[in-house]
């Protein structure tokens, strides 16, 4: 009889980013992963995601209920041997399987980490997160930093946490050519990724940028990647101030093709459960620069620039270093290449179904 293990699946047809890219990324090398090949998938969503390379072991379990409704439900259907909750604490209040808890970060306990806007999401995840981390039978934190921060505030999660990083996704062959509607072909551009919002820290990016000496900015174009988040009132402004580029959203080929195509990629986060951007951007040829700070130190090694997030003059000699340091980028380039194969979602796919397995071994 084959191993029937359960996946909240629904950041992947409802989540562009974040942690739909997480369980979109993992439910593709599961179904590539030779230890699955016996191992049936339940994955519980509101609406299916359309991917070609689930085969028959995978099985869309539909519920259409709004939250809080829809984690109850599926925690009282989920059999099987194992649960994956992927995107929320509140499912593994009611599961009645060995579950399995994904830590992403604890923004949420950050001051300032949550506008007003975002204050009942903040509120819901401190409080169940607790009830949560005693139910569960594992941890799975998308990095030793998390783990850590995790470790810290709850101690009752040591002894059942485990890190498991993310990886970025190959780039693609042959390579897709930039879109000119992005207006992005007269010159070189420094390329910033993620939601505007205070966290990601694009207005302390811009007004680095604004220290650049004039023929370099007159030279390069800045270019902010991302949806409008929270308290982006002030991003926008300095954004349209200084001449910063706007893209928005884009899909993942364009974003592959900025990674590529950048003179410099800055990720000046203030904290972050991965930065799996960084990684995106090493993999794709990318020079970097982003934080010692969180999570980013451990994800980019030495293959990028590190910088106090806070310090709007180290940002500035960073990306000025970077655009006209003999030989700088180029050697970052090639780390950041080389860095980024040290992560797989193949790994990530292995050591999740490892923990998973072990969970439904001990199942009373």
């Amino acid at each position: 009889m084959s191993l029937v293990i359960g996946i909240d699946a629904r950041a992947a047809a409802e989540v562009p980013a974040g942690r739909g890219r997480y369980v979109r990324e993992l439910l593709r090398a599961l179904a590539q992963l030779p230890e699955a090949e016996e191992v049936r998938f339940e994955l519980w969503a509101r609406e299916r995601w359309p991917e070609a390379t689930l085969d028959e072991r995978f099985a869309w379990r539909l519920v259409g209920l709004p939250d809080p409704a829809w984690h109850l439900a599926v925690a009282l259907r989920a059999g099987g041997e194992a649960f994956l909750s992927t995107n929320s604490y509140l499912t593994a209040w009611a599961t009645r399987v060995p579950t399995v808890v994904v830590v992403y970060d604890l923004v949420a306990f950050v001051p300032g980490g949550a506008a007003a806007a975002q204050q009942r999401a903040a509120r819901i995840e401190r409080a169940t997160i607790s009830p949560a981390l005693r139910r569960a039978r594992a941890l799975a934190c998308i990095s030793q930093a998390t783990r850590d921060e995790l470790e810290a505030r709850f101690p009752r999660a040591r002894g059942k946490s485990h890190t498991i990083p993310l990886a970025a996704a190959s780039p693609p062959h042959p390579p897709v050519a930039l879109d000119p509607a992005l207006g992005l072909g007269e010159r070189p551009f420094v390329l910033a990724v993620g939601t505007l919002e205070p966290r990601k820290n694009l207005e302390r990016l811009i007004a680095a940028w604004t220290r650049l000496p004039a023929r370099l900015r007159a030279e390069h174009t800045l270019a902010l990647v991302g949806p409008r988040g929270w308290q982006d009132d002030a991003i926008l402004t300095a954004a349209h101030e200084h001449g910063a580029r706007l893209l928005g959203r884009v899909d993942d080929a364009q974003l592959q093709a900025l990674y590529a195509g950048c003179a410099a990629f800055a990720y000046p986060s203030l904290h972050e459960g991965f930065g799996l951007p960084v990684l995106e951007a090493m993999a794709a040829g990318a020079p970097v620069l982003t934080s010692a700070a969180s999570s980013l130190p451990e994800v980019a090694g030495d293959a990028a620039l590190l910088i106090d997030p806070r310090d709007t003059a180290a940002i500035a000699t960073g990306l000025q270093r970077l655009l006209t340091e003999p030989g700088l980028a180029d050697g970052l380039r090639a780390k950041g290449r080389q860095r980024a194969r040290a992560f797989s979602w193949e790994r990530t796919a292995r050591e999740t179904l490892g923990l998973l397995t072990a969970q439904a071994s001990t199942r009373a």
